[in-house]
């Protein structure tokens, strides 16, 4: 795990304007987090995932994380970021995306205050919810409707297929009814979005997703995204 800086990071001041092609360049944390999420996908044999409407294929499949005792090792790992030092990627029925984001941040040397580590998504999205309104937050909740992705934020998706919220006020209604799943933006380019996350068809994948002409994540069948987390650490 690289060890952590001693610069500790702190909120941008929030900006009326949320489309992120006004955002400053990626900067040192953004940069950090993406890293950390393709070394641990190198890491697992690079499974890709692509997202095609309501379509979904595996192009190229890495290695998952039963397939031998270095993998599984690896997500004991992920597991004990956030307590839980007896599972590992042996254990398959335990959903293991929400310990492999919290892993990646502690890696990156975010501290657990303002990102918490988290066994489920919901734990720390609430959490950001609740700090929505305050104009040095560092992470904050976003409808896919309002906010364009950027490399460092979060994109994430219920595990149930439901219509995404229109407005920020609906978030909290939906994290209270639905299990979520999140990954890590690594890359937009145009239309296409790429994005890493743990416990994707069984490895550490990276989904290759189409956006709308205008930037914008799409909802759909295959992967129901419902919301935005925003990276302003600096």
């Amino acid at each position: 795990m690289p060890a952590q800086p001693e610069e500790q990071p702190k909120a941008q001041e929030t900006e009326s304007q949320v489309d992120s092609s006004e955002s400053p360049p990626l900067g040192f944390w953004q940069d950090r987090i993406v890293e950390a999420a393709k070394s641990e996908w190198v890491y697992f044999g690079q499974q890709i995932v692509v997202i095609d409407g309501d379509q979904e294929s595996i192009p190229h499949v890495g290695t998952w994380e039963d397939d031998d005792d270095s993998h599984s090792d690896r997500i004991n790992q992920y597991w004990r970021a956030v307590g839980k030092p007896r599972l590992s990627g042996y254990d398959c029925k335990q959903p293991w995306s929400a310990a492999f984001i919290s892993w990646i941040m502690q890696a990156a040397g975010v501290p657990n205050d303002l990102f918490p580590p988290s066994r489920a998504h919901r734990s720390y999205l609430n959490r950001f919810i609740a700090n929505a309104d305050d104009p040095f937050a560092a992470l904050i909740p976003r409808t896919i409707h309002q906010y364009k992705p950027k490399p460092g934020d979060l994109i994430c998706a219920t595990r149930g297929k439901i219509k995404p919220p229109e407005v920020f006020e609906e978030l909290q209604d939906l994290l209270y009814s639905w299990r979520m799943h999140c990954d890590i933006v690594v890359e937009t380019s145009g239309q296409t979005l790429q994005a890493i996350g743990g416990n994707v068809r069984n490895s550490v994948s990276k989904t290759i997703l189409t956006l709308s002409p205008d930037g914008y994540v799409q909802f759909t069948r295959a992967r129901p995204w419902v919301l935005i987390v925003e990276n302003r650490l600096e």
